[in-house]
Protein backbone atom coordinates (compact mmCIF):
# COMPACT_ATOMS: atom_id res chain seq x y z
CA UNK A 1 0.00 0.00 0.00
CA UNK A 2 2.81 2.43 0.90
CA UNK A 3 4.49 1.71 -2.44
CA UNK A 4 1.22 2.45 -4.24
CA UNK A 5 0.96 5.76 -2.35
CA UNK A 6 4.61 6.50 -2.98
CA UNK A 7 4.41 6.23 -6.79
CA UNK A 8 1.96 9.12 -7.39
CA UNK A 9 3.81 11.27 -4.85
CA UNK A 10 7.14 10.73 -6.60
CA UNK A 11 5.51 11.36 -9.98
CA UNK A 12 3.96 14.59 -8.70
CA UNK A 13 7.29 15.75 -7.23
CA UNK A 14 9.12 15.01 -10.47
CA UNK A 15 6.55 16.91 -12.51
CA UNK A 16 6.72 19.84 -10.09
CA UNK A 17 10.49 20.09 -9.87
CA UNK A 18 10.87 19.98 -13.63
CA UNK A 19 9.20 23.41 -13.56
CA UNK A 20 11.63 25.60 -11.57
CA UNK A 21 9.21 28.50 -11.05
CA UNK A 22 6.50 26.26 -9.64
CA UNK A 23 9.05 24.44 -7.47
CA UNK A 24 10.32 27.78 -6.14
CA UNK A 25 6.80 28.91 -5.26
CA UNK A 26 6.13 25.64 -3.42
CA UNK A 27 9.45 25.95 -1.58
CA UNK A 28 8.60 29.51 -0.48
CA UNK A 29 5.16 28.37 0.71
CA UNK A 30 6.83 25.56 2.65
CA UNK A 31 9.27 28.00 4.30
CA UNK A 32 6.41 30.33 5.22
CA UNK A 33 4.44 27.44 6.72
CA UNK A 34 7.42 26.20 8.74
CA UNK A 35 8.20 29.73 9.94
CA UNK A 36 4.59 30.36 10.89
CA UNK A 37 4.30 27.18 12.95
CA UNK A 38 7.74 27.45 14.56
CA UNK A 39 8.16 31.18 15.12
CA UNK A 40 5.26 33.54 14.43
CA UNK A 41 2.02 31.78 15.39
CA UNK A 42 0.77 33.43 18.63
CA UNK A 43 4.22 34.99 19.08
CA UNK A 44 2.90 37.96 21.04
CA UNK A 45 -0.08 36.26 22.69
CA UNK A 46 1.86 35.05 25.74
CA UNK A 47 3.11 37.31 28.53
CA UNK A 48 6.81 37.93 28.98
CA UNK A 49 8.45 35.02 30.78
CA UNK A 50 10.32 35.60 34.03
CA UNK A 51 13.14 35.72 34.87
CA UNK A 52 15.20 36.82 31.86
CA UNK A 53 12.94 38.04 29.06
CA UNK A 54 11.53 41.09 30.91
CA UNK A 55 15.09 42.27 31.64
CA UNK A 56 15.70 42.75 27.92
CA UNK A 57 12.22 44.17 27.32
CA UNK A 58 12.51 46.79 30.07
CA UNK A 59 16.09 47.78 29.20
CA UNK A 60 14.94 48.42 25.63
CA UNK A 61 11.93 50.40 26.89
CA UNK A 62 14.21 52.54 29.03
CA UNK A 63 16.42 53.22 25.99
CA UNK A 64 13.41 54.39 24.00
CA UNK A 65 12.05 56.41 26.92
CA UNK A 66 15.27 58.19 27.92
CA UNK A 67 16.97 58.41 24.53
CA UNK A 68 20.13 56.93 26.05
CA UNK A 69 21.21 54.37 23.42
CA UNK A 70 24.61 53.72 24.98
CA UNK A 71 24.11 52.45 28.54
CA UNK A 72 21.34 49.87 29.16
CA UNK A 73 19.39 50.19 32.42
CA UNK A 74 16.99 47.97 34.29
CA UNK A 75 15.09 49.04 37.41
CA UNK A 76 17.34 52.06 37.85
CA UNK A 77 20.60 50.09 37.63
CA UNK A 78 23.01 49.59 34.75
CA UNK A 79 22.68 46.28 32.90
CA UNK A 80 25.98 45.26 31.35
CA UNK A 81 25.14 41.60 30.66
CA UNK A 82 24.87 41.99 26.88
CA UNK A 83 25.84 44.48 24.13
CA UNK A 84 23.09 46.70 22.74
CA UNK A 85 21.93 45.21 19.41
CA UNK A 86 19.05 43.25 20.92
CA UNK A 87 17.94 46.33 22.89
CA UNK A 88 18.17 48.55 19.80
CA UNK A 89 16.06 46.17 17.71
CA UNK A 90 13.39 45.76 20.39
CA UNK A 91 13.25 49.55 20.86
CA UNK A 92 12.93 49.95 17.09
CA UNK A 93 9.93 47.63 17.01
CA UNK A 94 8.48 49.49 20.02
CA UNK A 95 8.47 52.60 17.83
CA UNK A 96 6.79 50.73 14.97
CA UNK A 97 4.16 48.51 16.66
CA UNK A 98 4.10 49.73 20.26
CA UNK A 99 5.47 48.50 23.57
CA UNK A 100 4.19 44.93 23.66
CA UNK A 101 5.23 41.29 23.57
CA UNK A 102 5.28 41.18 19.77
CA UNK A 103 7.90 43.90 19.62
CA UNK A 104 10.04 42.15 22.24
CA UNK A 105 10.10 38.83 20.37
CA UNK A 106 10.18 39.90 16.73
CA UNK A 107 14.00 40.26 16.60
CA UNK A 108 14.39 36.64 17.70
CA UNK A 109 11.71 35.32 15.36
CA UNK A 110 13.03 37.26 12.36
CA UNK A 111 16.60 36.15 13.08
CA UNK A 112 15.43 32.53 13.15
CA UNK A 113 13.43 32.94 9.94
CA UNK A 114 16.39 34.53 8.15
CA UNK A 115 18.62 31.66 9.23
CA UNK A 116 16.09 29.07 8.00
CA UNK A 117 15.80 30.81 4.62
CA UNK A 118 19.57 31.11 4.14
CA UNK A 119 19.96 27.50 5.27
CA UNK A 120 17.47 26.44 2.60
CA UNK A 121 19.35 28.39 -0.06
CA UNK A 122 22.76 27.00 0.94
CA UNK A 123 21.59 23.39 1.04
CA UNK A 124 19.79 23.82 -2.27
CA UNK A 125 22.91 25.33 -3.83
CA UNK A 126 25.57 23.03 -2.37
CA UNK A 127 23.74 20.13 -0.72
CA UNK A 128 23.78 18.32 -4.03
CA UNK A 129 27.51 17.89 -3.71
CA UNK A 130 28.35 15.24 -1.14
CA UNK A 131 31.05 12.68 -0.65
CA UNK A 132 29.02 10.17 -2.67
CA UNK A 133 30.13 9.24 -6.20
CA UNK A 134 28.96 11.92 -8.61
CA UNK A 135 26.29 10.53 -10.89
CA UNK A 136 23.27 12.13 -12.48
CA UNK A 137 20.68 13.01 -9.86
CA UNK A 138 16.94 13.33 -9.94
CA UNK A 139 16.15 17.03 -9.90
CA UNK A 140 13.62 16.69 -7.10
CA UNK A 141 16.32 15.83 -4.56
CA UNK A 142 17.59 19.40 -4.74
CA UNK A 143 14.30 20.58 -3.34
CA UNK A 144 13.61 17.70 -0.95
CA UNK A 145 16.98 18.04 0.74
CA UNK A 146 16.74 21.84 1.03
CA UNK A 147 13.13 21.75 2.29
CA UNK A 148 13.98 19.06 4.83
CA UNK A 149 17.09 20.94 6.01
CA UNK A 150 15.14 24.18 6.46
CA UNK A 151 12.43 22.34 8.40
CA UNK A 152 14.99 20.70 10.68
CA UNK A 153 16.68 24.05 11.39
CA UNK A 154 13.30 25.42 12.53
CA UNK A 155 11.39 22.46 13.92
CA UNK A 156 13.34 21.38 16.97
CA UNK A 157 12.52 22.22 20.61
CA UNK A 158 15.66 24.30 21.24
CA UNK A 159 15.16 26.61 18.26
CA UNK A 160 11.41 27.03 18.76
CA UNK A 161 11.79 28.01 22.42
CA UNK A 162 14.51 30.61 21.86
CA UNK A 163 13.02 31.99 18.63
CA UNK A 164 9.91 32.80 20.65
CA UNK A 165 11.80 34.46 23.51
CA UNK A 166 12.92 38.09 23.49
CA UNK A 167 16.51 37.56 24.62
CA UNK A 168 19.84 37.69 22.79
CA UNK A 169 20.41 33.94 22.22
CA UNK A 170 18.42 33.55 19.01
CA UNK A 171 19.72 36.82 17.61
CA UNK A 172 23.28 35.59 18.21
CA UNK A 173 22.46 32.27 16.55
CA UNK A 174 20.86 34.04 13.61
CA UNK A 175 23.80 36.38 13.09
CA UNK A 176 26.49 33.74 13.68
CA UNK A 177 24.75 30.98 11.74
CA UNK A 178 24.00 33.27 8.79
CA UNK A 179 27.59 34.52 8.87
CA UNK A 180 28.93 30.96 8.65
CA UNK A 181 26.57 30.11 5.79
CA UNK A 182 27.59 33.30 3.94
CA UNK A 183 31.24 32.40 4.49
CA UNK A 184 30.75 28.94 3.00
CA UNK A 185 28.87 30.36 0.00
CA UNK A 186 31.81 32.69 -0.59
CA UNK A 187 34.34 29.93 -0.03
CA UNK A 188 32.59 27.59 -2.49
CA UNK A 189 31.84 30.21 -5.14
CA UNK A 190 34.01 30.22 -8.27
CA UNK A 191 33.20 33.80 -9.31
CA UNK A 192 35.49 36.41 -7.67
CA UNK A 193 32.84 39.16 -7.48
CA UNK A 194 30.23 36.84 -5.98
CA UNK A 195 32.82 35.44 -3.58
CA UNK A 196 33.68 38.93 -2.28
CA UNK A 197 30.01 39.79 -1.79
CA UNK A 198 29.49 36.72 0.36
CA UNK A 199 32.60 37.51 2.39
CA UNK A 200 31.36 41.09 2.87
CA UNK A 201 28.05 39.76 4.18
CA UNK A 202 30.05 37.46 6.48
CA UNK A 203 31.98 40.39 7.99
CA UNK A 204 28.84 42.47 8.54
CA UNK A 205 27.07 39.59 10.25
CA UNK A 206 30.10 38.89 12.46
CA UNK A 207 30.01 42.53 13.58
CA UNK A 208 26.30 42.11 14.35
CA UNK A 209 27.08 38.96 16.37
CA UNK A 210 29.66 40.89 18.40
CA UNK A 211 27.10 43.63 19.06
CA UNK A 212 24.67 40.92 20.17
CA UNK A 213 26.80 38.99 22.67
CA UNK A 214 30.37 40.25 22.61
CA UNK A 215 33.64 38.44 21.82
CA UNK A 216 31.96 35.04 21.43
CA UNK A 217 30.44 36.41 18.22
CA UNK A 218 33.85 36.34 16.52
CA UNK A 219 35.72 33.76 18.60
CA UNK A 220 33.44 30.85 17.68
CA UNK A 221 33.30 31.55 13.90
CA UNK A 222 37.08 32.02 13.89
CA UNK A 223 37.52 28.70 15.71
CA UNK A 224 35.19 26.88 13.29
CA UNK A 225 36.56 28.35 10.07
CA UNK A 226 40.18 28.19 11.23
CA UNK A 227 40.00 24.51 12.21
CA UNK A 228 38.15 23.66 8.97
CA UNK A 229 40.78 25.35 6.80
CA UNK A 230 43.68 23.95 8.82
CA UNK A 231 42.26 20.44 8.36
CA UNK A 232 42.12 20.97 4.59
CA UNK A 233 45.52 22.65 4.43
CA UNK A 234 43.96 25.79 2.91
CA UNK A 235 44.41 28.24 5.79
CA UNK A 236 46.80 30.66 4.12
CA UNK A 237 45.14 30.39 0.71
CA UNK A 238 41.62 31.20 1.91
CA UNK A 239 42.60 33.87 4.43
CA UNK A 240 44.35 35.66 1.61
CA UNK A 241 41.30 35.59 -0.68
CA UNK A 242 39.06 36.74 2.19
CA UNK A 243 40.95 40.07 2.37
CA UNK A 244 41.19 39.75 6.10
CA UNK A 245 42.54 43.26 6.70
CA UNK A 246 39.56 44.86 4.97
CA UNK A 247 37.26 42.49 6.83
CA UNK A 248 38.80 43.48 10.13
CA UNK A 249 38.28 47.16 9.30
CA UNK A 250 34.61 46.51 8.44
CA UNK A 251 34.01 44.62 11.68
CA UNK A 252 35.82 47.29 13.71
CA UNK A 253 33.91 50.14 12.06
CA UNK A 254 30.56 48.52 12.90
CA UNK A 255 31.18 46.87 16.28
CA UNK A 256 33.81 48.93 18.12
CA UNK A 257 32.26 52.44 18.33
CA UNK A 258 29.62 51.40 20.86
CA UNK A 259 32.17 49.59 23.03
CA UNK A 260 34.32 52.71 23.01
CA UNK A 261 31.40 54.94 23.98
CA UNK A 262 30.11 52.69 26.77
CA UNK A 263 33.61 52.29 28.25
CA UNK A 264 34.20 56.06 28.04
CA UNK A 265 30.97 56.64 29.94
CA UNK A 266 31.15 53.81 32.50
CA UNK A 267 34.87 52.98 32.71
CA UNK A 268 35.96 50.00 34.79
CA UNK A 269 32.41 49.25 35.90
CA UNK A 270 31.60 48.12 32.38
CA UNK A 271 34.94 46.41 31.71
CA UNK A 272 34.83 44.39 34.94
CA UNK A 273 31.15 43.48 34.61
CA UNK A 274 30.94 42.58 30.91
CA UNK A 275 34.42 41.33 29.95
CA UNK A 276 35.32 40.03 33.40
CA UNK A 277 32.16 38.57 34.90
CA UNK A 278 29.94 37.84 31.89
CA UNK A 279 32.66 36.49 29.59
CA UNK A 280 35.88 35.38 31.28
CA UNK A 281 34.30 34.11 34.51
CA UNK A 282 31.51 32.27 32.68
CA UNK A 283 34.12 30.33 30.72
CA UNK A 284 36.54 29.66 33.58
CA UNK A 285 34.20 29.42 36.58
CA UNK A 286 30.63 28.74 37.66
CA UNK A 287 28.35 31.78 37.43
CA UNK A 288 24.89 31.91 39.08
CA UNK A 289 25.17 28.23 40.10
CA UNK A 290 24.97 27.08 36.45
CA UNK A 291 27.32 24.11 36.74
CA UNK A 292 26.81 20.71 35.13
CA UNK A 293 28.74 17.47 34.44
CA UNK A 294 30.91 17.03 31.32
CA UNK A 295 28.17 15.06 29.50
CA UNK A 296 25.57 17.82 30.00
CA UNK A 297 25.47 18.95 26.37
CA UNK A 298 25.09 15.38 25.09
CA UNK A 299 21.73 15.35 26.89
CA UNK A 300 20.86 18.90 25.77
CA UNK A 301 21.49 18.06 22.10
CA UNK A 302 19.65 14.73 22.37
CA UNK A 303 16.52 16.42 23.72
CA UNK A 304 16.91 19.88 22.20
CA UNK A 305 17.29 18.52 18.67
CA UNK A 306 14.82 15.67 19.17
CA UNK A 307 13.68 13.63 17.37
CA UNK A 308 16.32 14.24 14.69
CA UNK A 309 19.24 13.92 17.13
CA UNK A 310 19.29 10.12 16.84
CA UNK A 311 20.56 10.49 13.25
CA UNK A 312 23.53 12.69 14.19
CA UNK A 313 25.93 9.81 14.97
CA UNK A 314 25.34 8.12 11.61
CA UNK A 315 25.50 11.47 9.78
CA UNK A 316 28.80 12.32 11.47
CA UNK A 317 30.29 8.86 10.89
CA UNK A 318 29.43 9.02 7.20
CA UNK A 319 31.63 12.09 6.70
CA UNK A 320 34.72 10.02 7.59
CA UNK A 321 36.74 12.76 9.22
CA UNK A 322 39.74 10.44 9.38
CA UNK A 323 39.96 10.42 5.56
CA UNK A 324 41.72 13.78 5.39
CA UNK A 325 43.42 13.14 2.06
CA UNK A 326 40.05 12.37 0.49
CA UNK A 327 38.62 15.72 1.59
CA UNK A 328 41.74 17.62 0.54
CA UNK A 329 41.24 16.36 -3.02
CA UNK A 330 37.57 17.36 -3.15
CA UNK A 331 36.46 20.59 -4.77
CA UNK A 332 35.09 23.21 -2.40
CA UNK A 333 31.52 22.82 -3.57
CA UNK A 334 31.56 19.25 -2.26
CA UNK A 335 32.51 20.18 1.32
CA UNK A 336 29.31 21.50 2.92
CA UNK A 337 28.85 18.39 5.08
CA UNK A 338 32.45 18.61 6.30
CA UNK A 339 32.03 22.30 7.14
CA UNK A 340 28.80 21.54 9.04
CA UNK A 341 30.69 18.94 11.08
CA UNK A 342 33.39 21.43 12.08
CA UNK A 343 30.62 23.92 12.90
CA UNK A 344 28.92 21.37 15.15
CA UNK A 345 32.10 20.14 16.85
CA UNK A 346 33.52 23.63 17.34
CA UNK A 347 30.55 24.92 19.31
CA UNK A 348 29.95 21.65 21.16
CA UNK A 349 33.59 21.40 22.27
CA UNK A 350 33.90 25.07 23.23
CA UNK A 351 30.94 25.05 25.59
CA UNK A 352 31.71 21.58 26.94
CA UNK A 353 35.08 22.97 28.07
CA UNK A 354 33.42 26.11 29.53
CA UNK A 355 32.63 25.72 33.22
CA UNK A 356 29.33 27.62 33.27
CA UNK A 357 26.72 25.65 31.34
CA UNK A 358 23.25 26.60 30.10
CA UNK A 359 21.01 24.89 27.49
CA UNK A 360 20.94 28.01 25.30
CA UNK A 361 24.74 28.03 24.85
CA UNK A 362 24.61 25.26 22.22
CA UNK A 363 21.72 26.81 20.30
CA UNK A 364 24.16 27.97 17.52
CA UNK A 365 25.00 24.34 16.65
CA UNK A 366 21.40 23.42 15.82
CA UNK A 367 21.63 24.67 12.19
CA UNK A 368 24.77 22.57 11.69
CA UNK A 369 22.96 19.55 13.14
CA UNK A 370 20.09 20.07 10.72
CA UNK A 371 22.44 20.30 7.73
CA UNK A 372 24.27 17.11 8.79
CA UNK A 373 21.01 15.15 9.05
CA UNK A 374 19.43 16.59 5.89
CA UNK A 375 22.36 16.24 3.47
CA UNK A 376 22.09 12.46 2.91
CA UNK A 377 18.78 13.19 1.17
CA UNK A 378 20.68 14.94 -1.63
CA UNK A 379 22.66 11.85 -2.50
CA UNK A 380 21.96 10.16 -5.83
CA UNK A 381 19.41 7.37 -5.71
CA UNK A 382 21.67 4.84 -7.52
CA UNK A 383 24.35 5.36 -4.90
CA UNK A 384 24.52 2.43 -2.50
CA UNK A 385 26.29 3.17 0.78
CA UNK A 386 28.55 0.64 2.40
CA UNK A 387 27.15 -2.28 4.38
CA UNK A 388 28.42 -0.81 7.66
CA UNK A 389 26.74 2.51 6.92
CA UNK A 390 23.43 0.82 6.03
CA UNK A 391 23.58 -1.18 9.25
CA UNK A 392 24.34 1.97 11.29
CA UNK A 393 21.47 3.79 9.58
CA UNK A 394 19.14 0.86 10.25
CA UNK A 395 20.03 0.98 13.96
CA UNK A 396 19.44 4.75 13.97
CA UNK A 397 15.95 4.23 12.62
CA UNK A 398 15.11 1.87 15.45
CA UNK A 399 16.60 4.34 17.92
CA UNK A 400 14.32 6.95 16.38
CA UNK A 401 11.32 4.72 17.05
CA UNK A 402 12.54 4.06 20.60
CA UNK A 403 12.92 7.80 21.26
CA UNK A 404 9.37 8.48 20.05
CA UNK A 405 8.00 5.76 22.33
CA UNK A 406 10.04 7.05 25.29
CA UNK A 407 8.63 10.54 24.65
CA UNK A 408 5.14 9.04 24.58
CA UNK A 409 5.63 7.24 27.91
CA UNK A 410 7.19 10.34 29.46
CA UNK A 411 4.22 12.45 28.42
CA UNK A 412 1.70 9.92 29.72
CA UNK A 413 3.51 10.03 33.08
CA UNK A 414 4.00 13.81 33.01
CA UNK A 415 1.43 14.66 35.73
CA UNK A 416 3.33 12.44 38.16
CA UNK A 417 6.72 13.84 37.15
CA UNK A 418 5.85 17.54 37.38
CA UNK A 419 7.93 19.30 39.99
CA UNK A 420 7.00 22.10 42.38
CA UNK A 421 6.82 25.70 41.19
CA UNK A 422 6.07 28.21 43.99
CA UNK A 423 4.65 30.56 41.36
CA UNK A 424 2.08 27.90 40.33
CA UNK A 425 0.99 26.04 43.49
CA UNK A 426 -1.48 23.80 41.60
CA UNK A 427 0.77 23.04 38.64
CA UNK A 428 0.41 19.26 38.80
CA UNK A 429 -3.38 19.48 38.93
CA UNK A 430 -3.45 21.95 36.03
CA UNK A 431 -1.30 19.68 33.87
CA UNK A 432 -3.44 16.64 34.67
CA UNK A 433 -6.76 18.43 34.03
CA UNK A 434 -5.57 19.95 30.75
CA UNK A 435 -5.35 16.56 29.05
CA UNK A 436 -2.31 17.80 27.10
CA UNK A 437 0.00 14.98 28.28
CA UNK A 438 -2.50 12.45 26.90
CA UNK A 439 -2.68 14.25 23.55
CA UNK A 440 1.13 14.53 23.33
CA UNK A 441 1.68 10.96 24.38
CA UNK A 442 -0.85 9.74 21.83
CA UNK A 443 0.84 11.68 19.01
CA UNK A 444 4.25 10.18 19.74
CA UNK A 445 2.86 6.70 20.46
CA UNK A 446 1.14 6.64 17.07
CA UNK A 447 4.33 7.96 15.45
CA UNK A 448 6.45 5.34 17.21
CA UNK A 449 4.18 2.43 16.28
CA UNK A 450 3.86 3.73 12.74
CA UNK A 451 7.65 4.13 12.49
CA UNK A 452 8.19 0.54 13.60
CA UNK A 453 5.70 -0.64 10.98
CA UNK A 454 7.49 1.35 8.27
CA UNK A 455 10.82 -0.24 9.14
CA UNK A 456 9.37 -3.73 9.21
CA UNK A 457 7.82 -3.35 5.75
CA UNK A 458 11.10 -1.81 4.47
CA UNK A 459 9.73 1.65 3.94
CA UNK A 460 12.13 3.35 6.36
CA UNK A 461 12.64 6.25 3.95
CA UNK A 462 9.25 7.53 5.14
CA UNK A 463 10.41 7.74 8.76
CA UNK A 464 11.76 11.30 8.61
CA UNK A 465 8.50 12.43 7.01
CA UNK A 466 6.60 10.74 9.82
CA UNK A 467 8.81 12.51 12.37
CA UNK A 468 8.11 15.81 10.67
CA UNK A 469 4.34 15.29 10.68
CA UNK A 470 4.37 14.19 14.33
CA UNK A 471 6.51 17.14 15.41
CA UNK A 472 4.28 19.67 13.64
CA UNK A 473 1.20 18.09 15.23
CA UNK A 474 2.92 18.14 18.63
CA UNK A 475 3.88 21.81 18.22
CA UNK A 476 0.35 22.84 17.25
CA UNK A 477 -1.72 20.71 19.62
CA UNK A 478 0.56 20.38 22.66
CA UNK A 479 3.45 22.87 22.80
CA UNK A 480 1.38 25.99 22.10
CA UNK A 481 -1.56 25.07 24.39
CA UNK A 482 0.96 24.23 27.13
CA UNK A 483 2.53 27.66 26.75
CA UNK A 484 -0.91 29.27 27.15
CA UNK A 485 -1.66 27.09 30.19
CA UNK A 486 1.58 28.01 31.97
CA UNK A 487 1.19 31.66 31.03
CA UNK A 488 -2.33 31.82 32.42
CA UNK A 489 -1.20 30.33 35.73
CA UNK A 490 2.25 31.91 36.11
CA UNK A 491 2.58 35.23 34.25
CA UNK A 492 -0.92 36.61 33.72
CA UNK A 493 -1.51 37.10 37.51
CA UNK A 494 1.67 39.18 37.73
CA UNK A 495 0.65 41.14 34.65
CA UNK A 496 -2.77 41.91 36.15
CA UNK A 497 -1.38 42.92 39.54
CA UNK A 498 1.28 45.08 37.88
CA UNK A 499 -1.46 46.99 36.06
CA UNK A 500 -3.32 47.45 39.36
CA UNK A 501 -0.16 48.72 41.05
CA UNK A 502 0.46 51.22 38.26
CA UNK A 503 -3.12 52.54 38.47
CA UNK A 504 -3.31 52.63 42.29
CA UNK A 505 0.12 54.13 43.04
CA UNK A 506 0.23 57.48 44.78
CA UNK A 507 3.20 59.88 44.47
CA UNK A 508 6.48 58.65 46.02
CA UNK A 509 4.93 55.30 47.00
CA UNK A 510 7.38 52.38 46.81
CA UNK A 511 6.49 48.98 45.35
CA UNK A 512 8.14 46.09 47.20
CA UNK A 513 8.10 42.44 46.08
CA UNK A 514 8.88 39.87 48.77
CA UNK A 515 9.97 36.27 48.20
CA UNK A 516 10.35 36.44 44.41
CA UNK A 517 12.30 38.43 41.87
CA UNK A 518 9.97 38.81 38.90
CA UNK A 519 11.35 41.42 36.48
CA UNK A 520 8.06 41.38 34.54
CA UNK A 521 6.54 43.49 37.32
CA UNK A 522 8.89 46.35 36.42
CA UNK A 523 8.02 46.07 32.72
CA UNK A 524 4.25 45.84 33.10
CA UNK A 525 3.88 48.37 35.91
CA UNK A 526 6.46 50.83 34.51
CA UNK A 527 7.49 51.34 38.13
CA UNK A 528 10.75 50.74 40.01
CA UNK A 529 10.47 47.67 42.24
CA UNK A 530 12.42 46.77 45.36
CA UNK A 531 13.03 43.01 45.39
CA UNK A 532 13.71 41.23 48.71
CA UNK A 533 14.05 37.46 48.68
CA UNK A 534 13.76 36.62 52.40
CA UNK A 535 10.31 37.08 53.94
CA UNK A 536 11.45 38.39 57.33
CA UNK A 537 13.95 40.76 55.75
CA UNK A 538 11.21 42.04 53.42
CA UNK A 539 8.77 42.66 56.27
CA UNK A 540 11.46 44.43 58.29
CA UNK A 541 12.30 46.59 55.26
CA UNK A 542 8.67 47.66 54.80
CA UNK A 543 8.21 48.42 58.50
CA UNK A 544 11.41 50.45 58.55
CA UNK A 545 10.36 52.25 55.38
CA UNK A 546 7.05 53.31 56.95
CA UNK A 547 8.79 54.58 60.07
CA UNK A 548 11.04 56.79 57.99
CA UNK A 549 10.03 60.44 58.01
CA UNK A 550 11.16 60.97 54.43
CA UNK A 551 9.16 58.08 52.99
CA UNK A 552 5.62 58.13 51.63
CA UNK A 553 2.75 57.54 54.06
CA UNK A 554 2.24 54.09 52.48
CA UNK A 555 3.91 51.29 50.51
CA UNK A 556 2.59 48.65 48.13
CA UNK A 557 3.72 45.08 48.78
CA UNK A 558 3.44 42.15 46.34
CA UNK A 559 3.97 38.62 47.67
CA UNK A 560 2.29 35.30 48.38
CA UNK A 561 -0.63 35.74 50.82
CA UNK A 562 1.00 33.68 53.58
CA UNK A 563 4.03 35.98 53.54
CA UNK A 564 1.88 39.05 54.19
CA UNK A 565 0.27 37.92 57.46
CA UNK A 566 2.51 40.08 59.68
CA UNK A 567 1.91 43.15 57.53
CA UNK A 568 -1.86 42.58 57.53
CA UNK A 569 -2.00 42.31 61.35
CA UNK A 570 -3.88 43.88 63.09
CA UNK A 571 -6.90 43.96 60.75
CA UNK A 572 -7.36 47.33 59.16
CA UNK A 573 -3.61 47.93 59.06
CA UNK A 574 -3.55 47.25 55.32
CA UNK A 575 -5.68 47.50 52.22
CA UNK A 576 -5.92 44.69 49.67
CA UNK A 577 -5.54 46.06 46.16
CA UNK A 578 -5.75 42.80 44.27
CA UNK A 579 -5.15 39.05 44.33
CA UNK A 580 -4.39 36.76 41.39
CA UNK A 581 -2.77 33.36 41.07
CA UNK A 582 -0.18 32.83 43.78
CA UNK A 583 0.14 36.55 44.61
CA UNK A 584 -1.56 39.29 46.58
CA UNK A 585 -0.99 43.04 46.30
CA UNK A 586 -1.63 45.14 49.41
CA UNK A 587 -1.07 48.72 50.56
CA UNK A 588 0.37 49.18 54.03
CA UNK A 589 -0.01 52.64 55.59
CA UNK A 590 1.85 54.33 58.42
Amino acid sequence: MIKRLNRPLVSWLNNTTNRPRQALILAILWLLFVGLVAFFWHLGSISLIDETEPLFAEAARQMKLTGDWITPYFNGETRFDKPPLIYWLIALFYSVIGVNEWAVRLPSALAAMSLVSLGFYTIWLFGLHTSAPMVKLEHRRYWLSACLGAALIALNPETIVWARTGVSDMLLTGCMGSALLCWFCGYASSLPKIKLRWYLAFYILIAAAILTKGPVGIVLPALIIGSFLFYLGKLREVLSEMRLVYGGLIISAIALPWFGLVIARNGNNYINSFFGYHNLERFTGVVNYHSAPWYYYFVVVLLGFAPWSVYLPVAISKIKLQARSHWQKQERIYQLSLFALFWFLGIFSFFTIAVTKLPSYVLPLMPASAILVALPWSEPIPYQPSWKYRRFFYISRWLNVALMLVLAVGLFLAPRLVGVDPAIPKLRLLVEQSGLPIIGGTIWAIAGIGGAALILVRQGQWLLKLNLAAFIAFAIFVMMPTAFLIDEARQVPLKELSAIAAAARVPNEELVMIGFKKPSVVFYSHLPVTYIKETNAGISYVQKLLRSKSASFSAMVLAQPQKLVKLETPPGNSQQLGEAGAYRLIRVAK
